[in-house]
């Protein structure tokens, strides 16, 4: 399968429990703005209750022309041709040979190191973060936009910040050398959709 290669400015990383709507509801108005994709990471659920709403959100995405790429469960992406995003750690666990049936795929990095790694194991973008605070990891400074600037300058595929990322501070991330940034809470509460 040829690699593709994330480029627009947005993707949204989904969690359910932020909605104060309808999941699927939710996942139709955040396809509607057209983000580059959609990650369901929903790690609280078994492989199978994952599989059951990756159904009900797959036709959705299909009917805007989003991309639905999996957290976390390369079994069920190779098995129905999406994207897999996954932690580096456990990205390495999965074999090189399924790796490569997988079209768009992903890691999460967080050093130049990091990112090396995520690209020899065939990866077509990375997320880097926490770029600035964020209410997901409380007590946690954020890497700053050097850090983000300096692994940009490091590798040669897409680059996506993640951690307090709002439509306002995408110039300055655009700036450092990024694809584009990720964001949970402005898609699941909504905030930029309105």
């Amino acid at each position: 399968m040829k690699n593709e290669q994330l480029t627009q400015p947005l993707i949204c990383i989904t969690n359910r429990k932020l909605c104060q709507e309808p999941f699927l509801d939710r996942i139709e108005n955040v396809a509607k703005s057209k983000p580059k994709a959609i990650i369901l990471r929903e790690k609280d659920l078994s492989e199978s209750e994952y599989e059951k709403l990756a159904i009900m959100v797959e036709p959705i995405c299909d009917m805007y022309g989003v991309p639905l790429i999996y957290h976390n469960h390369p079994e069920l992406a190779i098995a129905n041709n999406k994207g897999l995003h996954m932690p580096l750690s456990a990205l390495e666990k999965v074999s090189r040979a399924d790796r490569q049936k997988i079209k768009i795929l992903g890691a999460s990095c967080h050093s130049t190191e990091d990112a090396a790694k995520a690209i020899r194991l065939g990866c077509t973008y990375i997320i880097a973060g926490h770029i600035y605070d964020t209410d997901c990891k409380k007590g946690i400074p954020g890497r700053g936009t050097e850090f983000l600037k300096n692994l940009c300058e490091h590798v040669h595929i897409p680059v996506y910040a993640i951690g307090g990322i709002t439509p306002s501070k995408m110039p300055e991330i655009i700036s450092c050398g990024a694809a584009g940034g990720c964001m949970m809470s402005g898609y699941m509460q909504g905030e930029i959709l309105k």
